[in-house]
């Protein structure tokens, strides 16, 4: 009775993991194209083994599932996350015990970074504002770019490199900037279908594009000056749909694919994450899948944070998860 008790026990804890694991699984545009407002529950799901990235089974820890717009995280010097709230418009940082406090006011960002100096970079998106500024410490503030310079329009995402230059994606202009350390701005890739999130690899010689609407992470050689040559395919996303929430994909639409990329990070191995369709697809640096990490809502963005930079944090569809992984976090930017 107790043997038969047992196995009746396992198979239900068996039944409760795999339906929590489905539940996991990220709204498809599909589903969300015919009704665009609607976000899925937030809770825990679980990670598919990874050598040398997660142990199969790790919880993907949800913190808050009560956010005003979720976008922008980077880890802060004493490793905590901030990462911007924009229906509040304000950048928030979370503490090791997921307690949440504002860091500044009065910004609607998608991307941000530190420079050499320790300055905070941040784009604005409010409308009217939209530029990229120096936005702390406070005294530091200075405008980098706005929309008086030309050709700047607005952007969705940075990554700042270790000479304080500034790349930064353009999905409307279908192109990606570079402000050199010196303040100038130009632009260095263009014919990028829609660029959404973007980064650099650990020694800063390629620099990852993420399209949305296309079907492969591309990459570039980084030149000394800042600009960029080589441009190819890095890697094929492991999901794309014909159909998106936003309604501009499909037949006789804008856009023929979505891949749903949005933010990326590396880790010092050089491999690449990418915040896609289907939750976290990892990717090695030679553009091999690794694996996906299944997310119970579309992610936004993503960072590593913690004193160690082995915590990887998400953020969308205001909500905040935390996985605890085997690898660590590029430590020589601060994303």
């Amino acid at each position: 009775m107790r043997h038969n008790a047992t196995l009746l026990g396992v198979g239900l804890a068996l039944l409760w993991s795999v339906a929590v694991f489905a539940q996991g699984a990220p709204n498809q545009p599909a589903q969300g194209a015919a009704n665009p407002a609607y976000v899925p529950p937030a809770w825990d799901t679980y990670t598919p083994n990874i050598p040398g990235v997660v142990t199969g089974g790790t919880r993907v820890e949800l913190i808050t599932d009560q956010l005003n717009g979720t976008e922008g995280p980077v880890a802060l010097p004493d490793g905590t996350l901030l990462f911007t709230q924009g229906g509040a418009r304000q950048l928030t940082r979370i503490d090791k015990n997921g307690k949440l406090s504002t860091f500044l006011e009065n910004i609607q960002s998608g991307g941000l970074g530190f420079d050499p100096k320790g300055r905070l970079i941040a784009n604005d998106n409010t409308p009217g504002k939209q530029g990229i500024y120096i936005v702390y410490p406070k005294g530091a503030e200075k405008t980098l770019v706005d929309q008086k310079t030309p050709g700047f329009m607005q952007s969705n995402d940075i990554v700042v490199d270790k000479k304080g230059g500034v790349y930064f994606t353009q999905p409307e202009q279908a192109n990606v900037g570079y402000i050199n350390p010196d303040g100038k701005m130009k632009i260095v890739a263009e014919n990028v279908t829609r660029p959404n999130g973007i980064t650099m690899s650990p020694d800063e010689k390629i620099l990852y594009v993420n399209d949305s609407r296309g079907e492969y992470i591309v990459a570039y050689d980084v030149q000394p000056d800042g600009s960029v040559t080589n441009r190819r395919n890095f890697a094929k996303y492991h999901q794309i749909n014909t159909s998106a929430a936003g309604g501009d994909v499909g037949p006789g639409r804008r856009y023929k694919v979505t891949s749903c990329a949005d933010g990326m990070a590396v880790d010092k191995e050089g491999r690449v994450y990418n915040a896609g369709c289907n939750g976290i697809q990892v990717y090695s640096a030679q553009g091999n899948h690794l694996g996906t990490i299944p997310t119970a809502r579309q992610i936004q963005n993503l960072a590593f944070a913690g004193p160690d930079k082995k915590t990887l944090y998400l953020v969308g569809r205001s909500a905040a998860w935390k996985i605890e992984t085997l690898t660590q976090g590029y430590t020589g930017r601060a994303k």
